[in-house]
């Protein structure tokens, strides 16, 4: 099939052009560079199934295309928040172009939304019933409210024009190709372990999250954007149920790079959820899936790639 993965160059989308290729799928990636980096897909550069566009989303583009999926939007509270009106028009502008895309050209079209979309939540684990607790005029309303719009376009574009739609919500993901400056917890406690600095907990470390490695996520979005079913259409959790509180996981990063871990404690920031797991019933149902890749074993490699991009002076 011919595919587009827009935000291709960034930290999942590369992974996700990487396995589409392998399963011999022509990709067309189209990045504009905010937070994707050509050296995440460089390696792909060689293939002649795989083209890279430089393209933001919030413009219209017209390409013939099978499948799309839509990844283009800063998912890190550093990035979206540095300038919300941009994150807010690559979600809903964004998702209007690649949808009016797609009933052009009969398309299949999978958005990429978020756990962010339950906000903080008040039932735990997080099914794909529950509406969410989101604070629509908070610091990260841009990308929560941004996502939960997406999610209306999506249902919208399906029920009036029946496009077929897919709605994916991600849950905290990590692996190679994470940013160092991502902001993020897993990236911010590997790159400060590497380099000998305490580890920044925000409150007291008793919120918890739930991590799936780079992998186990890619695999449960092509599942999902291939799978026939009743339903189909409905958003689905992809997601890791196993749960950290984050002063747990600052345990398994210490343990995964071999230091001793300080904790450097800051205040809590506005909106922050306390607790964030997934419910992944509706996935092992549809779509038999269900993550593989246990947090030491992730947090392994991701540790590797962490120690080899950040220099000698890190693993010395």
């Amino acid at each position: 099939m011919r595919i587009l993965v827009t935000g291709g160059a960034g930290f999942i989308g590369s992974h996700l052009c990487e396995r589409l290729l392998n399963e011999g799928n022509e990709v067309i990636c189209l990045d504009n560079f905010f937070t994707g980096r050509k050296a995440n897909v460089a390696h792909l550069f060689d293939n002649r199934r795989f083209e890279l566009v430089r393209h933001d989303v919030t413009e219209p583009i017209l390409l013939e295309v099978d499948q799309i999926y839509n990844l283009a939007c800063p998912a890190s509270p550093i990035h979206y928040q540095f300038n919300p009106v941009k994150t807010v028009k690559t979600s809903v502008m964004g998702m209007i172009n690649m949808l009016g895309m797609a009933k052009r050209v009969k398309a299949r079209i999978l958005q990429a939304s978020t756990s962010e979309v339950y906000g903080d939540p008040l039932i735990h684990p997080q099914t794909e019933e529950y509406w969410g607790n989101v604070n629509p005029i908070g610091p990260r309303s841009c990308y929560d409210e941004g996502k939960r719009v997406a999610e209306t376009l999506m249902m919208d574009y399906h029920r009036q024009n029946d496009v077929d739609t897919r709605i994916v919500r991600i849950f905290n993901t990590y692996g190679e190709r994470m940013m160092e400056d991502d902001g993020r917890v897993v990236s911010n406690f590997v790159v400060q372990a590497l380099r000998g600095e305490p580890l920044t907990i925000y409150g007291d470390g008793s919120q918890t999250r739930s991590f799936c490695y780079a992998s186990d996520l890619v695999d449960g979005i092509i599942r999902l954007m291939n799978t026939e079913a009743e339903g189909i259409h409905l958003p689905v959790n992809i997601g890791n149920p196993g749960e950290f509180t984050m002063n747990e996981l600052a345990d398994e990063v210490g343990k995964a790079t071999g230091k001793q871990i300080e904790i450097k404690h800051l205040p809590l920031p506005q909106d922050d959820p306390k607790q964030r797991k997934p419910n992944i019933e509706r996935a092992q149902k549809l779509l038999g899936w269900e993550p593989k890749v246990p947090l030491a074993e992730g947090l392994k490699k991701t540790v590797e790639y962490f120690r080899a991009s950040i220099g000698n002076s890190a693993s010395a």
